[in-house]
């Protein structure tokens, strides 16, 4: 089936199907956010509550609300600092293939963007799993291109079982799945998924996925669910900021990690917010650029909307910027970072999807973080 030529609203015939309003709930939502109504007496209030709701998080995102970043860093960081006291947790992405058979005009994973693409064989992933365990991380996030024919999930499946063997939390980064592929998943030792929508417009996110099964927008929005169905601990939210309007984007992707709270109570929640980054074979022009501020105004509203959550803070980001944000608003932060396939070990054998900001090892982010008066964190769940 040539996938550039479906709706990119129907499910396909091999997607599971949920009984859900989640995804009608969050784009109305967002159908009817109008940042630019909002006042700098509006934002004045929300600072002032001590309850922040819906009409409250859009008022934070709204450009009336950029000349209160230091207020509402000093609230945010307040917040942090009672729902995970100095701790800040460390992770480092693996990434075990780059092959995909989507075409999105963004990536530089996709179909058509001519890089060299590998795949790691058991040996090299227990290779590759054995140095990263030596630098004393215990949270790996292992991540695939989207292509279920080069990376199955039962080599994933595989994959997950030797990084239980060496690692207490194992994250997935990899194509959303079915509840029972979850749940397999879940059984070789995987307790999170991160599933980025990339943007909630969905006029947009067709324009910019042209072909694959990851131009199914309901099937991808709904990938948090179906894990958390599948029996995983938690789930990340996230889109790419700076694909569209990042502000509604934003606004998106609190709704969705609101309403899916609310839903599975139990489940742990958690945002990331990449940026837009120059790829390999991509002359990187970006009308839509989100600057530092933007993004720390965005990392700021998800403290204050949703204190107990998580947020991460990628290595797309300065160092500068990445040592700003922790203790603030940032929960975890990644460290030893290659996002080619492999290169921990070994030499890498395929590209990266983006280029990174901030190279440092794991020893010396620990170190930043203990100059700031944080405390490096590299367990913080254990399975029983």
């Amino acid at each position: 089936m040539n996938l550039n030529y479906i709706n990119h609203m129907e499910y396909l015939p091999d997607m599971e199907i949920l009984q859900s309003d989640v995804m009608e709930r969050v784009l109305a939502g967002v159908a009817a956010y109008d940042y630019n109504q909002y006042t700098a007496q509006d934002v004045e209030r929300v600072l002032q509550s001590t309850n922040l709701n819906l009409n409250g998080f859009g008022a934070l995102l709204s450009p009336a609300a950029q000349p209160y970043l230091e207020q509402m860093a000093r609230k945010a960081q307040l917040e942090t600092r009672k729902h995970f006291g100095t701790s800040i947790c460390l992770f480092t992405p693996l990434y075990i293939a780059n092959y995909c058979e989507n075409h999105c005009v963004y990536c530089g994973f996709n179909c058509h963007n001519h890089i060299q693409r590998a795949k790691l064989t058991t040996e090299e992933i227990e290779r590759e799993l054995q140095a990263i365990a030596a630098t004393g991380l215990q949270e790996i996030l292992l991540l695939t291109g989207e292509s279920r024919t080069a990376s199955s999930v039962e080599y994933i499946g595989e994959a997950v079982k030797l990084a239980a063997q060496y690692f207490r939390n194992v994250g997935i980064e990899i194509y959303p799945l079915n509840s029972e592929e979850y749940r397999y998943l879940n059984q070789c030792g995987a307790d999170f998924v991160s599933v980025y929508q990339e943007t909630y417009n969905p006029d947009k996110y067709e324009q910019v996925h042209l072909s694959g099964h990851k131009r199914v927008y309901p099937y991808r929005f709904y990938a948090q669910e179906r894990a958390l169905l599948g029996g995983m601990r938690g789930v990340a939210f996230g889109a790419l900021l700076g694909l569209d309007d990042f502000r509604k984007d934003a606004f998106a992707t609190g709704l969705h990690a609101y309403y899916t709270q609310k839903k599975y109570p139990q489940a742990e929640i958690s945002f990331s917010c990449p940026r837009m980054r120059p790829y390999i074979h991509n002359a990187y022009n970006n009308p839509n650029e989100v600057h530092e501020t933007q993004l720390l105004q965005v990392m700021l509203a998800y403290r204050l909307f949703l204190p107990y959550a998580g947020i991460t803070i990628s290595t797309r980001e300065r160092a500068r910027f990445r040592d700003h944000v922790v203790g603030m608003c940032a929960t975890k932060i990644s460290a030893g970072v290659n996002v080619g396939v492999g290169g921990h070990e070994e030499e890498q054998k395929g590209d990266e999807q983006f280029e990174i900001s901030d190279p440092r090892t794991v020893d010396e982010v620990d170190a930043m973080l203990k100059e700031r008066g944080l405390q490096p964190v590299y367990i913080d769940y254990v399975r029983v």
